[in-house]
């Protein structure tokens, strides 16, 4: 009953997603006014805006002009509700859970938005640095390596939300410090812009939210999937060498996965890796 409750959830969720993918970037209110249609403006009835399920009992198509409606709308509803559920399994039906569907719906917001207008709204950047230093606190589950580092410079008996405290700020100094290094790095070199202030901004939220390991993790991941898929727009789809890849979205993705995966990815990196080595 649980995971069938985090699925509607989620699917619900994604249908603001939505609304806000499209409303953000245009610096317009994500609660007023009604949903429309795209092509016609007509008001969407509450009926056809059940997530999923409208779509496709309308086959795809706005009732009033018939015109076709993207299938990214039912994309996103999708999306966010597998999230809630891989979520769900991996903090039960919590408060963590809740937490981290928030956190997962900005990166959704952010990775549609980056891919669309290479922006990334201060709204969801700034605003979820603070908020994941709060969340951080709240929980106060602060990360082994940093409980490793304060015991080894003498904190041994510092409590837990402190310490999470530190976890958090130092995710954040750390995610957005080194995204910002390696752009201005790219810069002093080529004479070029080759990241935003957005992205680093990102990251600070991320390594609030998720901690220093983590977010070097999410960094690691992103530039991964970036260097990939770039790779393969220039050699195959024909982009000239200075395309302008959305950033932000591969590390909204990588930052999904780090959370979702990526203590397990890093005690398999230490035990298989690094202890053979030792």
């Amino acid at each position: 009953m649980d995971l069938l409750v985090s699925l509607l959830f989620g699917l619900a969720i994604g249908s603001f997603l939505n609304v806000c993918i499209a409303r953000l970037p245009h610096s317009q209110s994500v609660v007023h006014p009604r949903s429309r249609c795209p092509k016609c403006q007509k008001l969407i009835a509450w009926y056809d805006n059940v997530p999923v399920l409208s779509y496709l009992m309308l086959g795809g198509r706005c009732r009033n002009c018939k015109k076709k409606i993207s299938a990214r709308y039912p994309a996103v509803e999708l999306l966010t509700g597998a999230l809630s559920v891989l979520i769900y399994l991996k903090f039960g039906l919590s408060v963590e859970w809740a937490i981290f569907l928030v956190f997962t719906s900005a990166l959704v917001i952010l990775a549609f938005i980056d891919m669309d207008h290479r922006i990334l709204p201060d709204a969801i950047t700034l605003n979820g640095i603070w908020a994941g230093i709060a969340v951080s606190v709240f929980l106060a589950m602060p990360s082994p390596l940093i409980k490793g580092l304060l015991d080894y410079a003498g904190f041994s008996n510092l409590a837990a939300r402190p310490a999470s405290l530190i976890g958090s700020l130092a995710g954040a100094i750390i995610g957005a410090g080194l995204l910002w290094s390696v752009g201005e790095a790219y810069y002093r070199v080529r004479g070029i812009e080759g990241m935003g202030f957005g992205d680093v901004k990102m990251m600070a939220m991320v390594g609030a939210f998720l901690g220093a390991p983590l977010a070097l993790l999410t960094i690691m991941m992103g530039s991964v999937l970036g260097a990939i898929i770039g790779i393969g727009l220039i050699k195959l789809g024909g982009k000239h060498r200075n395309y302008e890849l959305p950033f932000g979205t591969f590390l909204s993705a990588a930052g999904i996965i780090a959370l979702l995966y990526g203590d397990s990815l890093i005690h398999w990196y230490y035990v298989h890796m690094i202890q053979p080595s030792l």
